[in-house]
């Protein structure tokens, strides 16, 4: 009896201490503490590349920093121009001072409707130090089974393919059709008939564009209030096609916008208004690497610092402007580069540098008349080889024939 119930006692024993965890059964638990702190190390991972991100993006944006493109003069960076609807419902263009106080008090008093046009900036995908990783897809489709069920989605897959890219050149050429009957109108009247009955974003932003230039022909009109106008119809249409060629990023068509604005506001004389347009067509050109049309905005941004008397800014538009034109090989840029210097330098009455600015001018005209005659002369040689070489082709072609004639057989009459 004693035995048996030793026994039990040692049973009970083993039971209990089989109950009791041991370190080995808390190796589990002691993994959670090492995922959380890997948890901890990518979140601190994730804000070390926004960190990087910003201070890239606030190194690029220093006014100092030579590889920002077309960054904007320290002075008229409080300056952004504000779109407002009038009464009559044209729109037209204000700047306003973006500084904290200033800004507040000139929106509180705009009781019209308004927007904010965003000032264009450029920066490289160099500047960008680092990008976070995108999130792997998820595949949530059914397993393929077997390669019939693989080739007959390969199939689907093509003909999709097929089907959209025929959908996108019809549309394309019915576009490219609608755009060359909105080319033929030239017809004020008949081109806002059109816009009344146009649904295309495209036609539209077209139309706005060909309506404003229709208006920027002022400069024709002698009534001087006639002529306002007409700037304020240009404006306003512009305006509209900016709205059109934002929505689907049409950078060229916002250059041309952009630039045509800064046309209309310097003939009013409204020098900060044009100076920040023409600064946007100038960013514009940068980011699309069109020379000629950056050349071009240096130089209207040179003539609006000469007139607001900036000389030294205006001055190195001008070097930057005959820079490029030189290491483009345009020459033509150049003649007109060298015109504004020699504008430049009247304005300044320093007249030995326009003298010589001017004397280096009629030297490149001379030499570009050169070349063009040379271009003449060496187009009427080949035409008058290639003449003599078809009249010889003819010559003989006329020898064979005659040759051939005589060699047929002469049948006798009878």
């Amino acid at each position: 009896m004693k035995n048996i119930f030793t026994l039990a006692f040692l049973l009970f024993c083993l039971k209990l201490s089989a109950a009791i965890p041991y370190p080995d059964s808390l190796k589990h638990v002691k993994k959670k503490p090492a995922a959380t702190a890997s948890h901890h190390t990518a979140k601190t991972k994730v804000v070390q590349i926004h960190t990087d991100t910003v201070k890239a993006l606030n190194t690029a944006a220093k006014p100092g920093n030579e590889n920002m493109i077309a960054a904007l003069p320290s002075k008229d960076s409080t300056k952004q121009a504000i779109v407002i609807m009038k009464k009559d419902s044209t729109l037209s263009v204000e700047m306003v001072d973006m500084s904290s106080n200033r800004k507040q008090k000139d929106a509180s008093t705009k009781k019209d409707w308004y927007y904010t046009l965003p000032s264009i900036t450029y920066v490289p995908a160099s500047h960008v130090a680092a990008k976070e990783e995108a999130p792997e897809p998820v595949d949530n489709n059914p397993s393929i089974t077997s390669l019939i069920q693989l080739d007959s989605l390969r199939q689907v897959v093509i003909e999709e393919q097929v089907r959209q890219a025929n959908l996108r050149k019809l549309i394309l050429k019915n576009e490219q059709v609608k755009l060359a009957a909105v080319l033929r109108i030239n017809n004020l009247d008949s081109l806002k008939l059109q816009l009344k009955i146009t649904k295309s974003d495209t036609v539209k932003a077209l139309l706005y564009t060909r309506i404003a230039l229709k208006y920027m022909e002022y400069d024709t009109i002698s009534n001087a209030d006639k002529q306002l106008r007409y700037q304020n119809s240009a404006i306003n249409y512009t305006l509209l096609a900016i709205h059109e060629y934002s929505t689907y990023n049409d950078s060229v068509g916002l250059r041309d916008c952009y630039t045509d604005l800064s046309k209309i506001y310097y003939s009013q004389k409204k020098y900060t208004e044009a100076k920040w347009f023409i600064l946007q067509s100038n960013t514009l050109s940068r980011a699309r690497n069109d020379t000629p049309n950056v050349i071009s905005s240096l130089l209207s941004l040179a003539t609006i610092k000469s007139d607001i008397k900036d000389y030294t800014l205006a001055m190195g538009d001008l070097n930057e402007a005959l820079q490029l034109s030189i290491n483009n090989r345009t020459p033509k840029t150049e003649l007109e580069v060298l015109k504004s210097y020699a504008l430049l330098y009247s304005t300044l009455q320093d007249y030995p540098k326009e003298e010589m600015v001017l004397k280096k001018r009629d030297s490149l005209v001379d030499s570009l008349h050169k070349a063009e005659q040379a271009a003449l002369a060496k187009a009427a040689a080949l035409k008058k080889k290639q003449d003599s070489l078809l009249k010889k082709k003819q010559y003989l072609a006329s020898l064979k024939k005659s040759s051939k004639s005589a060699s047929q057989p002469k049948v006798a009459s009878l």
